[in-house]
């Protein structure tokens, strides 16, 4: 690849605003290790997914271009160094490390158009709704996960979005967004019980659980509405979560999609279970919109 087609400045993003289309051009085309191709362009609504932090996975939908339709088979972060691009899990510094250039690239299966064609993305709107769902009821489950908890911490800690211990920053290992619910799983080691967890909090989820869905229940009752706040529409922009509930507004740092209102939500609950493993305790936590 020659390092003057390589893309400048950062993809412009639309999928935090909740756009599901977009038009934008073609700077650079990447043909991958697997034989596929890896279009970037300069702007687009579709969202990829964070090699860091795969907690949501990328769109589903097309590429239209010269009058043809291009399925996109993944899409992945993208990062510029020194005349190379670095693709996925081979991308070395985070999102929005200094004198890089951080883009979206669109895998299709097919040859790609050529540089300063004009593309028009469309993704899988119910796909998309599917999944910012999921990752909706995923931010609310992990502070009512965090409140339900509270009388296990002995010690003072850092608090969550609501002034609640948090357990979840401190002990997530994973998180996995599906359509219309989350995967959770938290570690908790030695490094926790010296911070003042009790894992005796453990020995009966239930009470935990039922905390924690009525709490779910209230929120989504309350139909708050949920937006993106960010600075700019550049991919390396900082975006935060903000649902405006009713007590006291939650704000986390997150780069997926979500709904505007939780009363697009139906109900949330939240399942626990737990196993030992080497040096402590895992907690795996299933969230499920019906």
């Amino acid at each position: 690849m020659h390092a003057a087609s390589l893309p400048r400045t950062d993809t412009r993003i639309s999928y935090p605003d909740g756009a599901t289309s977009s038009i934008g051009r073609v700077v650079h085309v990447a043909g991958l290790a697997d034989g596929r191709t890896g279009v970037i362009l300069d702007q687009t609504a579709f969202h990829p997914v964070d090699t860091a932090w795969p907690d949501q996975p990328a769109d589903r939908g097309t590429l239209h271009f010269d009058g043809t339709e291009a399925a996109v088979v993944d899409a992945v972060i993208g990062a510029v160094h020194d005349g190379a691009l670095y693709v996925g899990s081979d991308v070395p510094v985070r999102t929005g490390t200094a004198d890089w250039t951080f883009t979206v690239v669109h895998v299709i299966a097919e040859e790609g158009p050529a540089v300063g064609t004009e593309v028009r993305v469309e993704v899988d709107t119910e796909y998309r709704r599917a999944l910012s769902a999921g990752h909706t009821a995923c931010h609310l489950a992990s502070l009512a996960l965090d409140a339900a908890l509270t009388d296990a911490w002995t010690k003072t800690v850092p608090l969550d979005a609501l002034g609640a211990p948090a357990f979840d920053a401190l002990a997530i290992q994973t998180s996995r967004i599906h359509p219309d619910g989350s995967v959770d799983t938290y570690r908790v080691g030695k490094s926790l019980r010296k911070k003042g967890f009790d894992t005796s909090a453990f020995d009966d989820l239930a009470p935990i659980e039922q905390l924690a869905n009525a709490q779910l229940a209230d929120w989504v009752a309350s139909a708050a509405t949920v937006r993106i706040d960010r600075d700019d529409e550049a991919i390396t922009a900082r975006r935060r979560w903000v649902c405006e509930l009713p007590d006291s507004g939650a704000s986390i740092p997150c780069g997926g999609t979500h709904v505007s209102s939780l009363s697009e939500l139906g109900s949330v609950t939240v399942s626990l279970s737990t196993q030992s493993v080497t040096g402590g305790i895992e907690l795996e936590m299933r969230t499920t919109i019906s």
